[in-house]
């Protein structure tokens, strides 16, 4: 019986340490992604100043989006929630997120009708598919992390620093939701083009945060008595 019980316990340890680590990856993936896509394109031929304005711009420059984006995806995809309600979210996600790649954004060195993507769809079909996936995954990790991180299978008895975790998921959550808005805001205002690159850097640091939290990736935030 006591053999049998550690057994169980050591597989138990081994499924949470699994799971740990796979929202840990997905978390490095979203902090990394923007300054590698940066420093990949950066030292490719330019083929306009407005190279930078966006991580999805540097798609034609680098495989940096596609080499850390694509792998993040497909962990989402799947990744095996508590819940039916957690698969389904987190597994659009991934969809979402391959949907970011599969249909490249609009840039402005490439002339419209050029097909492009996987697909070769002409490139102005393409960037609206783009902007609808890239908002769906935002939309869906936001409310990963304020509506299903923050839940406990301990009712009545959450730690307080089970409390300081939900307020950071609910931060990061309600904090990418505003910059959905915001993006909205840029495209129907003169504001610089770099504004885009600036805010996708604080989407995914959110995404990042959120899940390497969740992943007890930092000793502070992680309860006492684990």
């Amino acid at each position: 019986m006591v053999k049998a019980w550690d057994a169980y316990r050591t597989k138990a340890e081994m499924y949470e340490k699994m799971y740990m680590r796979i929202r840990n990856v997905c978390g490095l993936l979203g902090v990394i992604l923007p300054w590698l896509a940066l420093f990949s394109a950066g030292i490719a031929e330019h083929p306009s100043n407005e190279w930078w304005w966006s991580i999805s711009a540097t798609y034609y420059q680098s495989p940096a989006l596609v080499g850390v984006l694509v792998p993040a995806s497909i962990v989402l995809i799947s990744y095996i929630g508590y819940t039916a309600v957690d698969d389904w979210i987190t597994g659009l996600s991934g969809v979402f997120g391959l949907g970011i790649v599969l249909f490249p954004c609009q840039v402005s060195w490439i002339e419209e009708s050029t097909r492009v993507g996987f697909f070769q769809l002409p490139i102005e079909t393409s960037n609206i598919l783009h902007m609808i996936c890239a908002s769906a995954f935002f939309f869906l990790l936001a409310y990963n992390s304020i509506f299903l991180f923050t839940r406990t299978n301990k009712e009545g008895n959450m730690t307080e620093r089970k409390k300081l975790r939900n307020k950071i998921y609910k931060g990061c959550g309600w904090g990418m939701i505003g910059l959905e808005v915001l993006f909205v805001l840029l495209a129907v205002t003169p504001a610089p083009g770099y504004c885009t690159m600036i805010t996708e850097i604080i989407l995914l640091f959110l995404f990042g945060m959120s899940w390497l939290v969740k992943g007890d990736f930092f000793p502070c935030f992680r309860d006492k008595e684990e």
